[in-house]
Parts: C-alpha cells; structure tokens; sequence
C-alpha cells in the first residue's frame, strides 16, 4: 500500500481535475449534461484511480488503475480539443490543459515502469 497523499502523481491528478472543473465552468448551460458533464467525470476518474489502485495490494493491481487513469486522461485530452473546436474553450486554455495531461500521462508510464521492476 502506498501513502497517497505523497504520491506526486496523485497531486498532479487532484491539480487536473481542478482545473478542468474551472475551465468547464464556462461553458454554455446546455453543455452542463454533455461535455461539461463528461469531463469532470474524465477528469475526477484520473485521481481516483490512481487512489483506488494506491489501496490495492500488489503493485501489478496498483498498475492495473494506472493504466484505467491514463486511459481517462486521453479520453480528457480529446474531450478538451473537442470543446476548443467548438469554441467552448480558448486556444491557451487547451494548451496549459494539454501540457499538464502530457505530463501525467508522461509521470503515469514512467511510474508503471517502476512499479513493473
């Protein structure tokens, strides 16, 4: 079992989520049931299951939420260049958005390689 709350990942995670919670927070009212909706529930699963597997008790399990939470974030990733096409996002909100996803999903692998070893 890991302590979560030192996990940088999970931080990161929690950071994520939150930003894209304040991003979603403008769009349209009738967006509140489609992509508004979608993703702060992406975004909320990535932390979540980086939470879920840092309770499991083996580290194959743990990599096993690893790799759900890396599938959310690139459903996140399409889901925020999607709103940007819609212009529902601005293009340096999307950016700032994607660097941060880049760098999870980056932190994500290199974990899952460390707890593989």
């Amino acid at each position: 079992m890991h302590n979560l709350t030192e996990l940088k990942i999970w931080n990161k995670a929690i950071d994520l989520a939150t930003d894209v919670y304040q991003a979603t927070s403008r769009f349209p009212v009738d967006e509140r049931f489609g992509l508004t909706s979608q993703l702060r529930r992406a975004a909320v699963s990535i932390p979540s299951n980086i939470a879920e597997g840092a309770g499991r008790n083996s580290n194959k399990e743990f990599c096993n939420f690893l790799g759900i939470a890396n599938g959310s974030s690139y459903e996140v990733q399409t889901q925020l260049v999607i709103s940007n096409k819609l212009q529902l996002l601005m293009d340096d909100t999307l950016n700032d958005l994607l660097k941060k996803i880049e760098e999870l999903q980056k932190m994500n692998y290199a974990f899952q390689l460390k707890l593989n070893k």
